[in-house]
């Protein structure tokens, strides 16, 4: 199955943010899914659930979920965002130029949250389910970060054990930036394996491994950790198969999810992945190397989008997104 819902799409602009980014994404690549066979009949156009208050506090802590939930939220937009320099001033944030007001956003990232947590449930009843939204790997216990507010995927993993539906599951993280933010939630949570294949150096692994004398929560270990450096991505594909056998010897779990991260593409424009550069026949190869790994196990796979498409539309389309979820649509 393949979620999406328009209603969640917002503009940057429209908030007075001034990133870069693809906004009409979505919608092209939809109108090119629908060109498959049997489209309308494996695909949900919108998401239903909501969450609460409690579902967030199973992952986040009460002092970050109260802010979220008050006139303090602008505030922290602004911190996850990066819409303020080093010196106080808005850094690509214009407010005046704003139609809605910033603290808008949150209602639209609460509701891809819960359209994350709908994801794992087709998954759980299909087997596959390719989620567009979802995967803020960033987001830690008592702050947002790397424009992640929440992490959707620990609160839907949560939600799902808190309902009785799965005991375990497994985060599989291929964005180029490393899953810091699940790890640090997971790291006593023998339920949750997680692992994650990114950028050996770059951000979020270029702070201080320490602040204040504890260790920053970016530098704490997945369940398994695959470094790549720089001009080593000849060498992603087999490190990535092994780490997947390495998962497999640590638990069977009820559901994996997978962060599918579109940014480790050599052409993606986010200047911080610049140090993983994938060819569109490796991008094909990881997702179907993990796709194939956890069919033959039967292990329900929920895919989250993550990563910001910054690379070439119809040429990802025809590969990552377009020819890959054409064979899952075929298999299912």
């Amino acid at each position: 199955m393949i979620l999406y819902d328009f209603n969640l799409s917002f503009k940057f602009s429209d908030f007075g943010i001034k990133i870069s980014i693809m906004e009409d994404k979505l919608y092209k690549t939809i109108e090119y899914l629908k060109e498959l066979p049997d489209f309308e009949r494996n695909s949900i156009n919108k998401v239903e659930p909501q969450l609460t208050k409690e579902d967030l506090l199973r992952v986040h802590s009460k002092g970050y979920v109260d802010k979220l939930f008050s006139q303090e939220v602008e505030k922290e937009i602004i911190s996850v965002y990066e819409l303020v320099d080093d010196k106080g001033n808005y850094h690509r944030y214009n407010p005046s130029e704003a139609k809605f007001p910033l603290k808008t956003i949150f209602q639209y990232e609460l509701k891809k949250a819960a359209g994350s947590f709908q994801c794992t449930k087709i998954t759980l009843e299909k087997g596959f389910c390719f989620y567009f939204g979802g995967g803020s790997h960033h987001a830690k216990e008592d702050y947002g970060e790397g424009f992640c507010i929440l992490n959707d995927i620990v609160i839907a993993i949560r939600k799902l054990q808190w309902e009785s539906m799965i005991e375990d599951a497994w985060v599989i993280d291929v964005d180029a930036h490393k899953g810091d933010g699940t790890a640090s939630l997971t790291i006593n949570d023998n339920s949750i394996k997680t692992l994650s294949i990114h950028m050996a150096k770059g951000w979020p692994l270029d702070g201080e491994e320490y602040i204040n004398e504890k260790v920053n929560p970016s530098f704490l270990p997945s369940d398994i950790d695959i470094p790549i450096n720089e001009n080593e991505g000849y060498s992603y594909l087999v490190k990535l198969e092994e780490g997947l056998k390495k998962l497999e010897e640590l638990s069977k779990p009820q559901l994996a999810i997978i962060v599918l991260g579109a940014d480790p593409y050599e052409n993606d424009g986010l200047l911080s992945t610049e140090k993983l550069k994938l060819t569109l026949k490796q991008m094909k190869e990881r997702d179907v190397l993990i796709y194939t790994f956890l069919k033959e196990k039967n292990i329900p796979q929920a895919y989250f989008m993550a990563g910001r498409l910054w690379w070439r539309l119809l040429e990802g389309l025809c590969t990552v997104f377009g020819a890959c979820i054409a064979s899952k649509l075929k298999i299912m």
